[in-house]
């Protein structure tokens, strides 16, 4: 990750130099909020990327030497039947609609939203929490 922590730093530092040129020569502040949030972001994805580097060590990406069967494994757990992507895209239509329509819809649609994005964060929670053997995980023959 410590090329992608690069990268970053470098866009950060690009947009940080051109808003504060943008803001000099400009009579406009709202494009140098504009730049200015946007270098914060990719340095905040830069700090992300640096502290993983740090934990992590190097991926196999990062080694001159590494073989290809030295990335190869499980990428991750990705859920395959989780109706909260659904709720998370409904909320977020109606809290687009709320912003054209009115200050109600796009309260309720920033509702639905936060039920989303926290059934998506803590649905599987207990997962691996207290759970008994069950026929195919008991020691016992």
């Amino acid at each position: 990750m410590r090329t992608e922590a690069r990268l970053f730093t470098g866009v950060a530092l690009f947009f940080a130099v051109t808003a504060a040129g943008y803001g000099r020569w400009s009579a406009e502040p709202a494009g140098s909020a504009a730049l200015a949030v946007a270098a914060v972001m990719a340095a905040l994805v830069a700090f992300f990327l640096r502290v993983r580097h740090r934990r992590d060590g190097p991926r196999a990406e990062d080694r001159p030497d590494a073989e290809v069967i030295d990335s190869a494994g499980p990428v991750g757990f990705f859920s395959p039947h989780s109706l909260w992507p659904v709720v998370v895209a409904l909320g977020t239509a109606v809290l687009a609609l709320g912003v054209v329509l009115g200050l109600w819809l796009a309260l309720l649609g920033f509702g639905v939203l936060g039920c989303g994005v926290l059934g998506m964060v803590f649905q599987y929670r207990d997962q691996d929490q207290d759970q008994e053997p069950g026929p195919d995980l008991d020691p016992r023959p």
